[in-house]
This record gives structure tokens, C-alpha cells and sequence, in this order.
């Protein structure tokens, strides 16, 4: 979904992010998705201050998504429950950056999750450009 889709009427919705965060989720790389079975992904307008302060992020324009959870890698048959673990989009700064860039919507949700995903499991910049390469060639 370009900027220039002219089936848009309106800037895409919550809901509509939300799809296309879905079917891009269901396409990353397994080496990715074998570490986010059962994460859900929630898309909200903009980060909150709590958000913002813990990551000392001063413009709220400047996260598009988050993860927030429990890496597999530091989770024991003893640990108590736990809220899920989520992937948040935040969707007027997704926007700002669509726009901004003229980049594909989906690709860029695509790229965010997979940013997201990977720095919470503490991949490389190296590990990220491979599966985004990866990615890429295969559509």
C-alpha cells in the first residue's frame, strides 16, 4: 500500500495496521519467528510518557514500535505468570514515516517488527540487515 493508493480515503486506521502487522508478522524469516510464538501485536496511536521516559526518548515521533516481554532466553519452568509478551506499533509515527519516506506501508510495518523482534533478542545490526536482505529477495 503506496502513499499514492488512491483507494485511500483516509490515512489507514488502527485496524488497518494492525492487518497488515499481522501478514507481515506471519512472513518474517523463521530464524525470527521461532523466538515470538505467541506474541501479540497491538497498535496504538502514539507512545505514552512512561514509554517515552524509560527509553529516554525525547519525541514521541521517534518510536515507531516496541517490544515488551520476556526474552525466551530468560524464562524458567519456575517463573510465575506473566503478562503476554507484546509488539506495539505506534501508528501516527508509522505514518509521519510512510509519508516522510514514501516507503511502502506494508514493508514498513514489516521493518519495524522485524527491528523490534530482533534488538529484544539481542540480535546484531549485521544479524538485522541479513534477514531485511533476506526479506527482500524473497518478496
Amino acid at each position: 500500500m503506496s502513499r499514492q493508493d488512491s483507494r485511500l480515503a483516509h490515512p489507514p486506521s488502527a485496524d488497518d495496521l494492525a492487518l497488515l502487522a499481522e501478514r507481515a508478522f506471519a512472513a518474517i524469516p523463521h530464524r525470527l519467528a521461532r523466538h515470538v510464538e505467541g506474541v501479540g501485536i497491538r497498535v496504538e496511536e502514539m507512545p505514552d510518557e512512561e514509554v517515552l521516559r524509560d527509553l529516554g526518548i525525547e519525541s514521541p515521533w521517534d518510536l515507531t514500535g516496541l517490544y515488551s516481554g520476556t526474552p525466551l532466553t530468560r524464562r524458567s519452568v519456575g517463573d510465575i505468570a506473566r503478562p503476554p509478551d507484546l509488539i506495539f506499533l505506534y501508528r501516527q509515527p508509522i505514518l509521519l514515516e510512510w509519508i516522510e519516506t514514501d516507503e511502502d506501508l506494508y514493508r514498513l510495518i514489516r521493518n519495524v517488527l522485524v527491528h523490534e523482534i530482533a534488538h529484544h533478542f539481542g540480535f546484531s545490526d549485521a544479524d538485522i540487515a541479513a534477514i531485511e536482505t533476506e526479506m527482500r529477495e524473497s518478496g
